[in-house]
Formats: structure tokens, C-alpha cells, sequence
């Protein structure tokens, strides 16, 4: 029986030289492949009481609306920054070389929220640290932060389990 990494293509040397790129799109286009990442990212909440899916851009919107659906609960995306239309909040972050910002509606969750932080890769944790200030800031309790691959030489489980996080990750490569 195929497990979730056999549907995930690596890209040597993309988006440059010396890096494994860990392609998820094959994963989304197969449609078993696809199901059974979705029932393993929901296998561990099962019986939790989950308010909202929070997807981050933009893989995360694939598998958090997903998730969402499945759990009959509203989807949140964050985005990066000028994307969405109404009031927002902004978090920034670092990246390799410079800076980037994300944002999340004001009014897109409430105080007291709990929320399942989704995102298909987890490698230094920035974009999802931005995240769960961003949800922490509105007042929502994250339940746990869920992920298809984990880069563990990168540290990103580390970090977010250092802030106190429950992490989950269905599979993990080594490297970058």
C-alpha cells in the first residue's frame, strides 16, 4: 500500500542548486493520494473540539479547506501581504534573504477559537510562527499545527514546539 510520501516528487536543484525540492502537487493530483492525506491530517483531532482550519498561503489553502470541509468548520486563509480586501493584521518574518509579511482578516476569528494550523511543508517554521502570533493576536487557541512534510534538519518542529505547540507531520525528509 502506497503511503502519502510515495505521491510526493522531488525537484534536485529547485528553486536552486543543492536544493530537494518536495513537490506536494503530485500528491494533490492523485485522487487517492490526496484522500489519504487529508483523513491522516484529520486522524489526529478526531473528537477534538475544533471551531476553525487556518490554511497558510498557498498550499495550505488546498489542504485546510479540505480538512475544513471534512470537520464542518469555517476555513480562514492567511495571505501575504495586500491580498486580502478587508481590514487586516500583519506579522512579519524572516526569510533565508530578507523579509516577508502575512495577513489575516481582523473579524476572522474570534476570541476563544480553537484552531488546527495547517500548511503542507514545515521546514524552518517562520511562515507558521507569523501564523500563530497572527491567531494568538485575535485572541484564538491553536489546538495543534498539522503538515504533510517535515524538514527536521531545518528545525521548524523544534521552534513551534518551543513556543508550545502540538506539531503533527504525516512524513519527513531528510535535508533541505
Amino acid at each position: 500500500m502506497k503511503t502519502v510520501q510515495d505521491y510526493i516528487r522531488t525537484i534536485v536543484d529547485f528553486p536552486h542548486e543543492g536544493i530537494m525540492f518536495r513537490d506536494v502537487t503530485t500528491l494533490f493530483a492523485d485522487p487517492r493520494g490526496f484522500r489519504i492525506a487529508v483523513d491522516q491530517m484529520l486522524h489526529p483531532y478526531a473528537g477534538l473540539e475544533i471551531d476553525k482550519v487556518v490554511g497558510l498561503e498557498a498550499r495550505g489553502f488546498i489542504l485546510g479547506g479540505a480538512i475544513a470541509h471534512q470537520l464542518s468548520v469555517g476555513f480562514v486563509p492567511i495571505r501575504k501581504k495586500g491580498k486580502l480586501p478587508g481590514a487586516t493584521i500583519s506579522q512579519a518574518y524572516t526569510l533565508e534573504y530578507g523579509e516577508a509579511i502575512v495577513e489575516v482578516h481582523d473579524d476572522a476569528i474570534k476570541a476563544g477559537e480553537k484552531i488546527l494550523l495547517v500548511d503542507d511543508l514545515l521546514a524552518t517554521g517562520g511562515t507558521a510562527e507569523a501564523g500563530i502570533k497572527l491567531i494568538e493576536r485575535l485572541g484564538g487557541e491553536i489546538v495543534s499545527c498539522a503538515f504533510v512534510i517535515d524538514l527536521p534538519d531545518l528545525g521548524g518542529r523544534k521552534r513551534l514546539e518551543a513556543m508550545g505547540m502540538d506539531v503533527h507531520a504525516l512524513c519527513a525528509f531528510d535535508g533541505e
